[in-house]
């Protein structure tokens, strides 16, 4: 028998959510992960998860600590510092590599979680870690140099 002033956690808080609309939520969260790439509305997340998007805005709140927004955004951003650390693309490429239409948008809310606009951040990078020049590799097989008669040194 459990001593009276001994609690488990669901019984001094209460169940904070179900393990049915746990999974939805996970499932529409995974949608959201998905789909980084592309515009997407809260009407559809919701419908995911079988809720209004009112519902379904407060219980993502609630349960992951951070809107839907707030995660897409955040996704979004982690992709985009990736690809900009990667320098093969272009800033506007990153841009709708992760999702926004505008480039204009997509550089002020960089510059505002980040504390740099992505160019000076894809040059600071490249300052971190330099790649060197590429040096021309010149290899001309053996035998090549065995038919035109060239001295081995």
């Amino acid at each position: 028998m459990q001593h009276p002033l001994i609690y488990t956690a669901p019984q001094r808080l209460g169940p904070l959510i179900e393990d049915d609309l746990f999974r939805r939520l996970c499932r529409s969260r995974d949608y959201l992960a998905a789909g980084l790439d592309q515009p997407l509305r809260l009407a559809d997340a919701a419908r995911e998860a079988y809720l209004s998007p009112y519902h379904y805005h407060r219980l993502f709140a609630r349960t992951f600590g951070e809107t839907p927004h707030n995660f897409l955004t955040r996704l979004r951003m982690d992709r985009a510092r990736r690809l900009l650390a990667r320098d093969q693309l272009a800033v506007t490429d990153v841009c709708f590599a992760v999702g926004y239409e505008s480039l204009g948008s997509f550089s002020s809310r960089f510059r505002s979680l980040v504390g740099y606009s992505p160019s000076e951040y894809q040059r600071s990078l490249r300052k971190l870690f330099p790649v060197p020049a590429l040096a021309v590799y010149q290899f001309v097989p053996g035998c090549f140099l065995r038919y035109w008669g060239a001295r081995q040194i």
